[in-house]
């Protein structure tokens, strides 16, 4: 699945990098929950592992498109994906 798809499923007509339109991501999103505030959006899913995903989708931003999961055991980890493709940063926190 990639963001071109996701964003088509959720009729979301922002402009993002033509890399990240491109960029694969995990088809759960699909089944998440989509909210909006201002013209940012997040889809938020839960898995049966318990494991929360989050995708964030910030239009205009240094890095428009990030995502974080959060592990039964309250660790969190992800990727922020910038505006190249050489421009990305992992999230690991406790």
């Amino acid at each position: 699945m990639i963001l071109k798809d996701i964003l088509e499923y959720f009729s979301i007509e922002e402009s993002f990098p033509d890399y990240l339109l491109e960029q694969s991501f995990n088809k759960v999103f699909l089944d998440g929950k989509l909210s909006k505030t201002d013209n940012n959006y997040k889809i938020v899913v839960k898995t049966r592992q318990d494991v929360t995903h989050q995708m964030f989708l910030r239009p205009g931003d240094d890095y428009p498109v990030a995502i974080l999961s959060e592990l039964p055991n309250g660790l969190l980890n992800g990727m922020k994906f910038g505006l190249t493709e050489d421009d990305v940063a992992y999230i690991n926190k406790l």
